[in-house]
């Protein structure tokens, strides 16, 4: 996790406050989404479809290529972001946008090799990395090594990934005051702004995410002003609950 904390010079005058926001729908009465659960065997399969969800995306509907990582102790044992604890030796892995229970494709581009992996947690929070997968999914692809490696990632099945709302993370820090400080110098001009703790191995950090969006383009579009015009480190997050 990369911990940054850049000052900000807020200049007020002339700046026009934007809430970057929409309503949110009414809860559907259909039924909920049943949490999937892997065969004992290790192996990934999709989670059938259910009532009241979106339809699954269509194979191919969603490609990305960029760097994966990975990451295994002391994360192993540790409860992931949808709620289950972690194993490092299944197939599953961390990504920034993607619904959790997405089945993912991740193609190692240096070798070829290929593996079905789970969404089941959120990160990688280090600029310009994609995924960060399982110390099994790394094994498998021939990852563990080198640590990082080019690849392509494809949706083989899940929740369709531009259906939710999205926000950007703009800060993590360790010292709580920080993270209310710069969501103080923020609420003058983006609204909402969220601090969420997370509690990781070396200790409870506070995210600080801005607006609430509902596609991811929004959101990436919302990122490049915070960038351009705040000086901050950005990355578009999908927001869960």
């Amino acid at each position: 996790m990369t911990v940054c904390f850049l000052a900000i010079s807020f200049l007020a005058a002339g700046c026009a406050h934007r809430r970057y926001t929409t309503q949110a729908p009414a809860p559907a009465p259909a039924a909920q989404q049943a949490p999937y659960s892997p065969p004992s065997s290790g192996a990934q399969i999709p989670a059938p479809a259910q009532p009241g969800i979106a339809p699954p995306v269509a194979p191919g509907g969603y490609v990305e290529e960029g760097v994966a990582s990975w990451y295994g102790a002391p994360f192993d044992g540790r409860r992931t972001s949808d709620g289950e604890i972690y194993d490092m030796h299944q197939m599953t892995a961390a990504h920034r946008t993607l619904p959790f229970g997405s089945i993912v494709q991740v193609t190692n581009l240096t070798n070829g090799r290929q593996a079905d992996v789970r969404i089941t947690d959120r990160g990688p929070f280090v600029a310009n990395r994609i995924i960060d997968l399982s110390y099994a999914a790394a094994e498998a692809l021939g990852i563990v090594g080198p640590g990082t490696a080019p690849v392509r990632l494809q949706v083989v099945s899940g929740p369709n990934p531009s259906l939710g709302f999205f926000g950007v993370q703009v800060g993590a820090f360790e010292v709580e005051q920080n993270a209310e400080r710069l969501r103080a110098g923020l609420s003058a001009r983006y609204s909402p702004i969220a601090i969420v703790p997370y509690d990781s191995p070396s200790g409870v950090f506070y995210r600080v995410r801005v607006g609430r969006v509902s596609t991811e383009a929004a959101a990436r579009e919302l990122a490049g002003e915070l960038r351009a015009s705040e000086r901050l480190t950005t990355f578009v997050v999908r927001l869960d609950n």
